[in-house]
């Protein structure tokens, strides 16, 4: 069994990266992206799963572990795994703030479209993930709200555990959680609210 943690960028997977690492859970992880500004206690990336459409039998090196893929990659995941699936979900405008943040930080350019643009286009993979996730007889997944995990982190960790039924120490798991690092706020829409469901 391979555990993926997965979501859209800048939505709360480094940080249920932390989590798990704190909780017990072996996890895939190399140190070729360092910690930044924008995630000062580190990505927690694989640099392998860039390369899943190419090369996707490297997932194997996940057994028993887990490892993180942004939700652009799911799609490569080959069927011949069992996987669990934890996806965080947080309010797109906040997702689309956030990278507009760190694109500012670095220096360089993004997507040339507007926020509403950004934001329909985002709605629209989340959907395409879902209807993907829902149709595998190889996966179990367990959509986390990033915002539910900032301000019930004990709660957020003890569902984990029940959906990994591996023992954790979710009290650990739950320390990781530091509200000073919630920077991009924004108040969401009813649809995105919906859309994170």
């Amino acid at each position: 069994m391979i555990t993926v943690v997965s979501g859209m960028p800048r939505s709360g997977t480094s940080l249920m990266m932390q989590m798990l690492a704190a909780g017990g859970m072996p996890i895939l992880a190399d140190e070729v992206r360092p910690p930044d500004a924008d995630n000062p206690r580190g990505y927690y990336e694989w640099e392998p799963a860039k390369l899943l459409p190419q090369q996707p039998d490297l997932i194997a090196q996940a057994e028993d572990r887990a490892v993180k893929v942004i939700s652009q990659l799911l799609f490569a995941l080959p069927g011949s795994h069992h996987y669990r699936i934890i996806f965080l979900t947080r309010p797109l405008t906040e997702v689309v703030a956030s990278q507009a943040e760190m694109i500012r930080r670095r220096g360089t350019s993004g997507a040339p479209l507007g926020q509403a643009a950004l934001v329909a286009a985002l709605e629209a993979h989340l959907k395409q993930v879902k209807t993907w996730i829902a149709d595998k007889v190889n996966i179990a997944a367990c959509f986390v709200e990033y915002h539910q995990t900032l301000h019930e982190p004990r709660s957020t960790a003890e569902a984990i555990q029940r959906f990994l039924g591996i023992p954790l120490d979710t009290e650990a798991m739950a320390r990781q959680v530091d509200l000073a690092l919630y920077r991009q706020r924004t108040n969401p829409s009813k649809d995105e609210k919906s859309a994170a469901r």
